[in-house]
């Protein structure tokens, strides 16, 4: 940052000119010890490979790896993390009971063009010396990733921050999310209620509902994140725009007749064969 320098410029307006978002500044190392922090790094990859491992194979794989832990410690690591292996998918967020959630409205449903079905989710990002949250709302039917922010919390803010960026190019005709606090809270459906956008949400559980996203989070860690070691959030932010842009740009997937996610976007969404 550059406050000390320039003390007449706002951390807003900093932040700003930095491309990095304000709570990022505000970040300092969690408050864990480096053991703890190893381990979770370890837990984190290996659940990117098995999502379906529940507590009690997780434990029995740190300890085959060496390591002397025991269920206790592995489920509050994983809850820090926002990983709940009861269930086959992340649960970064938990709902709120006061909360309204919304039935699942894509089971069976063709996805044939773009703008039909968008969805987002939160993921763990971990740094050298602690971790933060990204979130990121993408378009089903070309994989096209409309926006998406850091936090180094679980408020909504992050998550209304890049739902406005997306609705900023375009409005989808259903938004898909899991049953989070964050996706369920009079905020955030609030804002797509106001858009005429119908509300879909995941049922407890379901990995597949949301199945397009949890694949960007594989590839996101795969061939981003295990292959560097941030040191700060604003690392990050700086290295996964980059990926974000070779990600829909650059990168051909082969569902999408190796076409690049922003082609089929932008391009009308020639594939022959409809997404379901």
């Amino acid at each position: 940052m550059i406050e000390p320098a320039h003390p007449q410029i706002s951390i807003v307006r900093q932040c700003e000119l930095l491309g990095l978002p304000r709570a990022t500044y505000y970040y300092h190392a969690q408050g864990e010890s480096a053991e703890n922090l190893h381990l979770m790094r370890l837990l984190d990859e290996q659940y990117t490979q098995t999502p379906y491992y529940g507590i009690r194979r997780m434990t029995a794989w740190l300890r085959s790896q060496g390591y002397r832990v025991n269920h206790k410690r592995v489920v509050r690591l994983l809850r820090t993390m926002g990983l709940e292996t009861i269930y086959p998918k992340p649960r970064l967020s938990q709902p709120h009971s006061t909360h309204r959630v919304y039935p699942y409205l894509l089971r069976g449903v063709p996805i044939t063009r773009v703008n039909q079905v968008w969805s987002t989710d939160i993921t763990y990002i971990r740094l050298h010396g602690g971790f933060v949250y990204l979130v990121a709302v993408m378009d089903w039917f070309s994989r096209y990733v409309l926006s998406w922010a850091l936090s180094i919390t679980m408020e909504v803010g992050f998550c209304l921050e890049a739902l406005e960026q997306a609705l900023g190019v375009a409005h989808p005709e259903i938004f898909n999310s899991d049953q989070g606090a964050q996706f369920t809270s009079l905020d955030f459906t609030g804002r797509l209620a106001a858009a005429g956008i119908r509300i879909s949400m995941d049922g407890r559980g379901r990995a597949l509902d949301n199945v397009f996203v949890e694949r960007l989070w594989r590839t996101v860690k795969y061939e981003e994140v295990y292959l560097k070691d941030y040191e700060t959030p604003w690392q990050a932010t700086q290295e996964l725009a980059r990926f974000f842009v070779r990600y829909n740009e650059q990168r051909q997937h082969q569902a999408l007749e190796y076409k690049t996610p922003a082609a089929v976007y932008f391009g009308g969404g020639a594939v022959r064969s409809s997404l379901s």
